[in-house]
């Protein structure tokens, strides 16, 4: 009998299989899709609001999953961010946008000096402070083996050198259960990120990003695979 509880604890238990940081450019030869935004025009920020989910090819981003809840707190600046509330997702995992002018937005990017994605927090499109300080999600059409992303923080402060903030990534399978969460702390200007399963099986179904960096972030070149067509 206990070694049937066991079994029974394993069946009902959700997905617990870490995700382990590996090196972006190992990702970058191994994986099929680099998502860059260059498909839109190039626009300064700040670029083009965007209140509905984005479609690319095996790929769809937006501000959160359905069944989860986004609320606010300060950064060390005292601006707004977007963090993640209700952290568990419906089934199947399912993008939602936020609230108008509070999504997203894609401008050409100073930083990455090409276009980029900026995450619209609490304030929103028309202000500074309201550019990168958002939540994205991003769900792939297939479970994902590993993944990758490149990330800008930390502009310049002609006063001063601001406090440094953190990224946090929460990787969701596609039952809507959290199978890892991530708390890292990115470098001035761009960092790149690379993660793979611990047992290099698809189990990522999606990955929900959010950040306490003062001047907010931007994302460009995402790594991930879309499956070769049988036919």
């Amino acid at each position: 009998m206990r070694w049937l509880a066991i079994l029974l604890t394993c069946l009902t238990s959700p997905l617990t299989a870490e995700v382990t940081p590996v090196p972006y450019d190992t990702l970058a030869r191994e994986l099929s899709t680099t998502l860059t935004f260059e498909t839109l025009p190039s626009r300064p920020e700040p670029g083009f609001n965007l209140d509905h989910p984005l479609r690319f090819t095996g790929i769809w981003l937006g501000e959160h999953f359905a069944g989860q809840s986004i609320t606010q707190r300060p950064a060390a600046t005292g601006t707004p961010h977007d963090i993640l509330g209700q952290t568990a997702a419906h089934r199947p995992l399912a993008i939602r946008p936020g609230p108008r002018r509070q999504n997203l937005s894609v401008a050409h990017h100073r930083g990455f000096a090409s276009n980029a994605l900026l995450p619209l927090g609490p304030h929103g499109f028309d202000t500074i402070s309201g550019r990168g300080e958002g939540a994205v999600a991003i769900l792939f059409d297939h479970d994902q083996f590993a993944l990758g992303f490149r990330v800008h923080t930390d502009y310049a402060k002609p006063l001063g050198t601001a406090p440094r903030g953190t990224l946090t990534l929460t990787f969701m399978t596609r039952m809507g259960h959290v199978l890892d969460q991530h708390t890292l702390h990115p470098g001035p200007s761009i960092t790149s990120y690379g993660f793979r399963t611990s047992d290099t099986r698809a189990r990522i179904g999606g990955i929900l990003i959010t950040n306490s960096d003062p001047g907010g972030i931007a994302l460009d070149d995402i790594l991930f695979q879309i499956e070769r067509m049988l036919f």
